[in-house]
């Protein structure tokens, strides 16, 4: 896992805990649009995961030659 998904998923799951507070406070619909986004950045996430699967990076080649004994 790289640094920004790490970050990605890290504010998705502040989100939601900032959410659940804000609609047992205040209500749902004041909280809406945080789980909105923290919902977007989960799909941002897992976009990014497929993408990777999808697309690897080539492995580097390791050019030492056989040893003979």
């Amino acid at each position: 896992m790289k640094l920004a998904d790490a970050l990605i998923i890290s504010l998705s799951l502040a989100l939601i805990i900032i959410g659940v507070h804000q609609s047992l406070t205040v209500g749902i619909e004041s909280s809406y649009a945080i789980f909105m986004f923290a919902v977007a950045l989960l799909f941002w996430f897992q976009y990014r995961k497929v993408t990777a699967n999808q697309n690897p990076p080539e492995e580097k080649k390791k050019s030492k030659p056989a040893k003979k004994r």
